[in-house]
């Protein structure tokens, strides 16, 4: 399975208003493993940033003025991404800028080139409802370090968003993904590449956590004026 972790950066918020895209990130993902054929590339938007992107970015009109124009990059582009799963955190604002650069170039919309988008910001709200979902509060959450994150980039973000996503789904993993055809059939449903289980470590409390647990017992049974919640589960 081929997928693809895109970012964006854009010179605003609204490419209806004629904002443009700066730059592309793109890291590639083979049964779930970075390969390294990663995709990245300056765009000279032939405009300004407004002071709030240019904030985020730090991509200045200067440092963008030799960079190609998003028609030179466009095809290589499209070869990269062809019939791959996307992924992209807020999906709908990056495939907004990416469908805008393709009018322009009478290219079909970028739906039409890949397999299917997963949006991680949808699957982190669905996943941790009421939390902070942004990429910063999805790494501190994951244990990925972002500390070189000074400023937003489109490949150091896809970068963080493939350690992100890989750690959101890792349930999803496949123990048999390697096995096809006649391998799977000779090996008689036995899972590849599984670990033996480890031995599972039991730790009784001590007497001194027991009287700590019977004092909040009893705290909480005062509070409800009865047996508490946790009395009935234990009895059970």
């Amino acid at each position: 399975m081929r997928q693809i972790v895109l970012d964006t950066e854009t010179t605003g918020l609204n490419p209806r208003s004629g904002d443009r895209i700066i730059e592309v990130g793109c890291v590639e993902l083979v049964n779930r493993r970075p390969t390294g054929n990663n995709f990245h590339s300056y765009v000279n938007p032939e405009r300004d940033s407004e002071e709030g992107a240019l904030a985020v970015h730090g991509l200045t009109t200067e440092f963008l003025s030799d960079k190609p124009k998003f028609f030179e990059i466009a095809d290589e582009f499209r070869d990269y991404i062809n019939g791959a799963e996307i992924i992209i955190h807020n999906a709908p604002f990056d495939v907004g800028f990416l469908d805008a650069e393709f009018s322009r170039l009478n290219i079909p919309r970028f739906a039409e080139h890949v397999g299917r988008v997963i949006d991680t910001l949808v699957q982190a709200k669905e996943m941790h409802p009421g939390k902070r979902n942004s990429l910063d509060a999805l790494c501190d959450r994951y244990g990925i370090s972002n500390a070189h994150r000074a400023l937003h980039g489109a490949l150091l973000d896809a970068e963080l968003l493939a350690e992100v996503y890989l750690a959101m789904t890792r349930g999803q993993n496949s123990l048999t993904i390697d096995l096809t055809g006649d391998d799977a059939d000779s090996a008689g449903g036995d899972r590849a590449d599984a670990a033996p289980l480890a031995d599972i470590i039991m730790l009784r409390a001590t007497a001194d956590e027991l009287a700590e647990h019977e004092t909040v017992m009893k705290s909480l049974d005062k509070e409800v004026r009865g047996n508490c919640l946790w009395r009935t589960v234990s009895a059970n």
